[in-house]
């Protein structure tokens, strides 16, 4: 155990390349679908948090169902789409980067979006009589709340990004797990695990706590510059 561990604080010293492919790899796709879950996550949930309409507390339910989606469950559907005959298999993306970002996406959006939701139902409970006396409608309402929740959103953020980061399945079903191409980290642990090869999973373990505990500790300390500087 403790050569194995040797071992892997060897490759992270020496900054191994399949490792920094690998960890590389891992960071674009995983960023890249958590830009496209804020893009589309915080402006839905926001909008969910102010509007009224029938059906609303139905719709708030099946987000946050879609927030615990089995990941698995996702990938095979992403690969209907993007296979030879789905809708979208001219586009050639299946077993690439891109058809990992999409299907880490899918997963990212309800995530984001019902956490938004919560914080930004709470920030509009308290504000809604103000935006009523001076004449700030809900679309103009979902940009300010957004804007003056900032950053209590980077909760929902920091879930999306885990929630990406250490997927296995889906990016596993419509990526292919190929050596230097679509192999990501939690793809690579798993591998390397079951060939016996732990020095390098232990190595991408540690790369992969690292960046979340990183990312758990800067948001925190954000959070508490804000609440210094703004109250």
């Amino acid at each position: 155990m403790l050569a194995t561990l040797s071992d892997a604080l060897l490759l992270l010293g020496c900054f191994d390349h399949r490792l920094l492919e690998i960890v590389g790899l891992s960071l674009r796709v995983s960023l890249t679908a958590l830009l496209i879950g804020a893009l589309l996550g915080l402006p839905l949930g926001a909008w969910l948090a102010v509007a009224g309409f029938r059906g609303r507390g139905a719709l708030i339910v099946a987000l946050n169902a879609l927030m615990g989606l089995p990941s698995v469950v996702v990938g095979v559907l992403v690969y209907l789409a993007l296979s030879r005959s789905g809708p979208f298999g001219s586009q050639g993306l299946l077993f690439s980067p891109a058809a990992m970002i999409v299907a880490q996406s899918v997963l990212v959006v309800p995530l984001i979006a019902a956490v938004t939701r919560q914080i930004v139902e709470d920030a509009w409970r308290e504000y809604a009589p103000e935006f009523s006396v001076i004449g700030i409608g809900r679309p103009q309402a979902v940009t300010l709340l957004l804007a003056d929740c900032r950053f209590s959103l980077s909760v929902a953020m920091l879930a999306g990004l885990g929630r990406a980061m250490s997927e296995v399945g889906a990016v596993m079903i419509v990526g292919g797990n190929i050596d230097g191409y679509t192999r990501v980290m939690t793809t690579a642990i798993a591998l390397e695990t079951s060939k016996g090869d732990l020095a390098l999973s232990i190595a991408l373990g540690i790369v992969l706590m690292a960046i979340i505990f990183g990312l758990n500790v800067a948001a925190h300390y954000v959070r508490c510059w804000a609440t210094r500087r703004y109250g």
